[in-house]
């Protein structure tokens, strides 16, 4: 196939055509089964090099004005398959490379995880008597469930263990749950 797509950010083995990237969009949707932000497909094709981050945009927007996706959760931009889109899923991923499909498999259940994390989480940075905590808390719905403050030491690190903490709250969690229950 001839290489349709703007090309800036993509590296080698990622996607340069418009019709392979649809086709991407759709494999994960189908794939993974449940909704996916739009911004965070976009940023995470573009970010990991698979794709054009302008050309995941129209082609997100293509496919949902061709009906092949649709808008699952309007208040995050969050897109489901449609039954056309598992269709061309279905017909034409076995034109992507398993590398390419196994990969953006494998970051979109990664980048779902930090996502639904963060929303299940509230995180808050305070000075007391002069030094800084960081405070992580799991939410039950929007009730606490359970919490975590500690000390650090300067508030640089706070951003570096926010993220660690998104990446792996339900196994933090758990660890911690299983000790003190012990």
């Amino acid at each position: 196939m001839e290489n349709d797509a703007f090309s800036a950010g993509v590296l080698h083995g990622g996607l340069y055509n418009t019709a392979d990237i649809k086709v991407l969009i759709c494999y994960i949707l189908s794939a993974i089964g449940e909704p996916i932000p739009a911004n965070s497909l976009v940023n995470l094709l573009h970010t990991n090099g698979m794709a054009n981050g302008f050309e995941v945009s129209d082609a997100i927007a293509s496919l949902e004005k061709n009906g092949q996706i649709k808008v699952a959760d309007a208040e995050d931009d969050a897109y489901i398959v449609t039954p056309a889109g598992e269709e061309i899923a279905a017909t034409l991923g076995s034109t992507l490379s398993v590398t390419v499909k196994n990969r953006a498999y494998d970051l979109t259940l990664k980048m779902l995880t930090k996502y639904k994390n963060a929303k299940d989480t509230v995180f808050e940075i305070t000075r007391e008597n002069g030094k800084s905590y960081i405070s992580c808390t799991a939410l039950d719905g929007k009730a606490p469930f359970f919490a975590v403050k500690m000390l650090l030491p300067d508030e640089s690190g706070a951003e570096h263990i926010k993220e660690n903490f998104l990446q792996n709250s339900g196994e933090i969690f758990s660890t911690l749950i299983e000790n003190l229950t012990k």
